[in-house]
């Protein structure tokens, strides 16, 4: 076991999700301390097995003055995973279906939340002048457009918000390390392809015909990248994005 997360105190936002569960047993097995994050702490608690590097903290991202308390409350953080997707109840709908509201709301959870996120762990740089490396969770959708024909014969669809909030959050890194300008913070992306959560069978064959072979990831396929992105091995690796999807966007 390569321990060369020790040392390192790592805060996961959506700590209950399916990709965050996954990260922090890993930062785990790295040796890091992990500062586990959730707006939904009853959730989080049953997903996770205690342990004596691993603090559990309930954090409703999308509030301000709990955000900014977390970091004044949280000594000696070296790094943050966002995998947090907050979104209205109207998300998912088809493009020609979704109304201003609706786009604008989910807009300003997501990307806005990201902004407040990301802000706040700048300030705590800043403030304590220790290097500090953030990951945000991007996507191939951040970075081309979306494939519509792997959704026929489906339901699904590709959210035009997840596509305008992926891309969006690729800039905002490239904004905050150019703002903070400093080697020691460093805020970098994984964008990975689809990741598999029980899809229906014909969106499932149609997308890994668009692969080399892959299909859908499974959540442990993109964790290294992360783990890299957090460590000192990637020193002067900043405000780039890690695209992990087994050909798809070739």
């Amino acid at each position: 076991m390569n321990n060369y997360l020790i040392g390192k105190k790592i805060v996961v936002v959506g700590a209950s999700g399916l990709l965050g569960t996954k990260i922090i047993e890993a930062l785990l097995l790295q040796g890091a301390e992990v500062v586990a994050a959730d707006i939904n702490l009853e959730n989080l608690e049953k997903k996770i097995t205690n342990n004596q590097n691993l603090k559990l903290v309930q954090l409703d991202i999308l509030n301000q003055t709990a955000v900014r308390d977390f970091f004044t409350n949280n000594k000696g953080l070296t790094g943050a995973i966002n995998t947090a997707y907050p979104r209205n109840k109207s998300y998912g709908a088809h493009f020609l279906d979704v109304t201003l509201d609706s786009f604008n709301e989910n807009l300003s959870m997501n990307l806005g939340s990201a902004f407040l996120f990301t802000q706040q762990c700048a300030t705590y740089f800043k403030k304590h002048k220790k290097p500090f490396s953030l990951v945000n969770i991007s996507s191939v959708y951040g970075v081309i457009a979306p494939d519509f024909s792997i959704y026929q014969n489906t339901s699904m669809t590709m959210p035009v918000e997840y596509a305008v909030i992926k891309s969006g959050l690729l800039h905002l890194n490239k904004y905050a390390v150019k703002y903070v300008n400093d080697s020691d913070f460093r805020v970098n992306s994984v964008s990975p392809g689809g990741i598999f959560d029980s899809q229906p069978e014909p969106f499932l064959k149609a997308y890994k015909d668009k692969t080399l072979g892959t299909g859908m990831l499974d959540p442990q396929s993109i964790i290294g990248s992360i783990l890299f992105l957090l460590s000192d091995q990637s020193k002067y690796l900043v405000g780039q994005n890690l695209i992990i999807d087994d050909g798809f966007t070739l």
